[in-house]
């Protein structure tokens, strides 16, 4: 009788064996990586962790990133994204069209998050908002729907200038539309626009240069990762020459920069997390909406008011979501 129960015995020694192994297995661990054209600064990779921590991600415990930073050299992009692929990371994140599409070139398999871009639909980045198809998703900044509000900012905080010109990276596709709509936006003003587009770190002195040289009286200044990289020589620029200035980029305004409107973009990189989570856990980029965004913010830097001699009026003021004494 008891030769006829060994058989189960013997299975159930086998299926509890084969049970510990697989706990013994250690799991793998989720790895990402992070590509931006520009250096490792700045509160949106701050942001981004703590988006992931929320989501019980912790670096290093159970989830690598696998940083990748091309610091204003566009050339690099390639070369670090083929990187990354070597090092088999489960998708990229990364900020801009340009970007997002020079990684799509070197993987159409591995998901590409894209945090930071403008008209993705328009620039062929993906087929649609809601069914963006292919192996990109991420989160819409709208930047040619707020160019128009921008300058008309400017104008109300100084209301005699005639001359604007627009600093703006030329190698960002979303950048085009940006300026196309502020060009509408200085016709309906009553403003004339000069072009200060930049390619490489190179072409800033010339811009600087043409500034001066045409007596600009304020200037509107569109991101990019040559403008993001190089904050600290615009910012300084612009107060030597007493130039009054209004930036897309949020961190401008907080780093000396006159004033800024545009979205929250350290919100997106927290909110991007989620998508991360999502990706990792089976969803198809193609499957997850291009989100758009939920906060703008109108900030003003009254320090630097101070520095170039203008006074801001309170009605415009009044307007700020954040005013820096």
């Amino acid at each position: 009788m008891k030769a006829k129960f060994l058989p189960y015995a013997l299975l159930a020694l086998i299926l509890t064996t084969i049970h510990l192994a697989e706990a013994q297995q250690p799991k793998k661990i989720p790895r990402i990586g992070v590509l931006f054209r520009g250096g490792p600064g700045g509160s949106t990779l701050e942001a981004f962790r703590q988006g992931l921590h929320d989501l019980n991600y912790i670096e290093g415990k159970n989830i690598i990133i696998e940083y990748r930073f091309a610091k204003g050299n566009s050339e690099r992009i390639p070369d670090l994204a083929a990187d990354l692929i070597h090092k088999k990371v489960d998708l990229i994140i990364t900020s801009g069209t340009a970007q997002a599409r020079t990684i799509q070139q070197v993987t159409t398999t591995i998901p590409i998050l894209v945090v930071v871009t403008g008209d993705p639909v328009g620039t062929g980045l993906v087929a649609s908002l809601a069914r963006p198809g292919g192996n990109i998703t991420g989160f819409s900044i709208m930047s040619p729907e707020l160019s128009g509000k921008r300058l008309e900012l400017l104008k109300e905080a100084v209301p005699k200038i005639t001359r604007v010109g627009v600093l703006w990276d030329a190698l960002q596709p979303d950048n085009i539309h940006d300026f196309k709509t502020t060009q509408l936006a200085a016709g309906a003003l009553g403003l004339k626009l000069q072009s200060l587009e930049v390619q490489r770190v190179e072409d800033l002195k010339g811009a600087f240069l043409v500034a001066v040289k045409q007596r600009l009286h304020a200037l509107v200044v569109i991101g990019g990762g040559i403008i993001n990289f190089h904050q600290k020589r615009i910012l300084a620029f612009e107060v030597e020459n007493g130039l009054p200035a209004i930036h897309e980029v949020l961190s401008f305004a907080e780093a000396g920069g006159l004033m800024a409107y545009g979205v929250n973009v350290p919100d997106l990189f927290r909110r991007s997390a989620t998508y991360v989570d999502k990706i990792l856990k089976g969803t198809k980029p193609a499957d997850l909406p291009l989100q758009q965004p939920t906060k703008f913010e109108f900030v003003i830097n009254l320090k630097t008011a101070k520095q170039i001699g203008l006074t801001i009026p309170q009605s415009v003021l009044f307007r700020a979501d954040r005013v820096i004494k």
